[in-house]
């Protein structure tokens, strides 16, 4: 099993990135994915949720209005898009997937938000 980010890196405040992940070794169709991000010191936090079929999204409420999440399950992707980026969106974004009582992790990619 592989959940790959990629899209990190450094951005001006104000400005947007696309995080995808790849998904591999198990049925992406069938699980929920979502983009959690972390900051050093401080707990995971939750960004934004996909139900399996993509119909049915959640956000965070820091980033509602600027995050979009989205799926493509012939792609066995998921994408977190980031417009209007602040200073304090700085983190390291992962992918997670879950379903039922198995759930995955992806290894993170850095977002750095400079003002």
């Amino acid at each position: 099993v592989q959940l790959v980010e990629s899209g990190g890196g450094l951005v001006q405040a104000g400005g947007s990135l696309r995080l995808s992940c790849a998904a591999s070794g198990f049925t992406f169709s069938w699980y929920v994915m979502s983009w959690y991000r972390q900051t050093p010191g401080k707990e995971r936090e939750l960004v934004a949720t996909v139900s399996s079929g993509g119909i049915s999204t959640n956000y965070a409420d820091s980033v509602k209005g600027r995050f979009t999440i989205s799926r493509d399950n012939a792609k066995n992707t998921v994408y977190l898009q980031m417009n209007s980026l602040k200073p304090e969106d700085t983190a390291v974004y992962y992918c997670y997937a879950r379903r039922l009582t198995v759930n995955y992790w992806g290894q993170g990619t850095q977002v750095t938000v400079s003002s």
